[in-house]
């Protein structure tokens, strides 16, 4: 619960009451005093770390999607279309790996994306096999010619252009009228004309019937992850999510092919659409947590990566847009959480001459060297992550506890440091998974 003074305070304070919330077992339900307790002692170790302190020792967190279904022997259909299993095989991956964080686990509403034909990915039980995990289908949804459109109104653009492509059940929504026509009482029934169209009635009706599946969904998910806090006292780390502006039109908009192209054949324009996409940006991170009740949101980041493009470009197209937009969410008392996919060695200077506020953003790497990114930003943000993907696959329990005490010896020193997965779980050997964690809380003990 936030004050009801809320929005007249300082972004500090916001952000301090946004965690008084979080971090408080006031107000949620708990199964028993000890699970009440564990929730406390894990969110207040996870606090400590973002705001640069020392807890009793590191937060182990383990970033996992496919793999829960892959260990539960679930197909992966079933986390699409079946949320009884999703809730059996959640309840057991929390249960036999004694984890301290919840997990994603790559659940989707399968239903909702079939009302609406969803095009810009296929998924487990639609186009693909029931045991293969969900895959982007990148294309050109947006037009080379299009970035003027794009800047002039965002949202007018998504709904009239983007998701009549994308949404094989949304062709009508191409039809939408300008809605400022409602400001005036003889343009209100112009408005209105297009509105009792069959191919616009159908769009509506298909998102309602969308809408109705995806709360069932929702209502699935909130009962999983209500039942992972009150029994076990697992935190949610998580509370929203978005993305670089480059990233948002570079990922599924113009794809990674045309988004290059375009850095050199319309600069400006890619740089003027990145500006434009900021305070949208700002408000998905803000509304997730808002929604939530979690003050952390996830910006996965993706073609700012090292070998995309040079640290020139990465300072000119990627890095001033999605400073303003990290900006704009500590404004608003949110954490942002970088999920830094990839390698960012070329990037560090950049990022720790940035003049971002301490103790106000987490940065969780990949492939980065976790010693130079202990050195030049661990002073002034939170670091995590950067145990090899690989390792709890094709590695072995003796190579996992080895990599783990490297990384704690490296990067936990004075705190601000919590170890993971450097890549999202989707595939692993459980003897490695158990090394991972035995290996987290022994080594990571101050």
């Amino acid at each position: 619960m936030l004050p009801e003074n809320f929005e007249m305070l300082s972004p500090d304070e916001k952000m301090e009451a946004r965690f008084d919330a979080w971090l408080s077992t006031e107000n949620k339900k708990f199964a028993s005093p000890e699970a009440a307790a564990a929730y406390a002692r894990r969110a207040g170790r996870y606090y400590d770390v973002i705001r640069l302190r020392q807890p009793d020792r590191v937060p182990v967190v383990l970033n996992v999607g496919g793999y829960v279904a892959q260990y539960a022997g679930v197909p992966h259909r079933d986390f699409f279309y079946n949320y009884e299993k999703v809730g059996e095989a959640m309840a057991k991956f929390y249960g036999d790996f004694g984890i301290e964080y919840q997990v994603a686990g790559n659940i989707f509403p399968g239903q909702a994306l079939d009302r609406v034909g969803y095009r810009l990915y296929s998924w487990p039980g639609g186009k693909l096999p029931a045991d293969r995990p969900f895959q982007c289908e990148e294309k050109e949804y947006m037009t080379a010619d299009e970035y003027d459109a794009l800047i002039a109104d965002p949202s007018a653009f998504i709904l009239r252009r983007f998701m009549p492509r994308v949404f094989e059940s949304l062709g009508g929504l191409g039809m939408l009228p300008n809605f400022f026509s409602a400001t005036e009482l003889p343009t209100t029934a112009f408005m209105m004309l297009p509105l009792g169209a069959p191919p616009l009635v159908a769009a509506f009706e298909a998102l309602a019937d969308a809408g109705k599946a995806a709360q069932a969904w929702m209502g699935a998910m909130a009962g999983i992850g209500g039942r992972a806090q009150a029994e076990k006292g697992l935190p949610g780390t998580i509370g929203g999510s978005t993305k670089a502006p480059f990233d948002y039109i570079g990922d599924t908009m113009r794809g990674t092919r045309g988004m290059m192209l375009d850095m050199y054949r319309c600069p400006d324009k890619v740089i003027e659409a990145c500006d434009r996409l900021v305070p949208i940006a700002v408000d998905l991170a803000v509304d997730g947590a808002n929604h939530s009740g979690v003050p952390i949101s996830l910006l996965p980041l993706h073609k700012g990566a090292d070998g995309f493009m040079s640290p020139a470009n990465f300072e000119k197209f990627y890095w001033p847009s999605l400073k303003a937009t990290l900006l704009g969410i500590i404004e608003a008392g949110v954490v942002p959480f970088l999920f830094v996919e990839g390698g960012y060695n070329q990037r560090l200077g950049i990022i720790a001459e940035s003049g971002l506020p301490a103790g106000k953003t987490v940065w969780y790497f990949d492939q980065t060297d976790m010693a130079v990114a202990k050195k030049k930003i661990g002073g002034w943000a939170c670091i995590g992550g950067n145990v090899p993907s690989s390792l709890f696959k094709t590695g072995t329990p003796a190579r996992m506890e080895d990599a783990v005490k490297k990384l704690m010896d490296t990067a936990a020193p004075g705190g601000g440091y919590f170890i993971a997965n450097g890549a999202i779980l989707d595939d692993a050997e459980a003897d490695n998974v158990h090394a991972y964690l035995k290996a987290g809380k022994t080594y990571g003990v101050y």
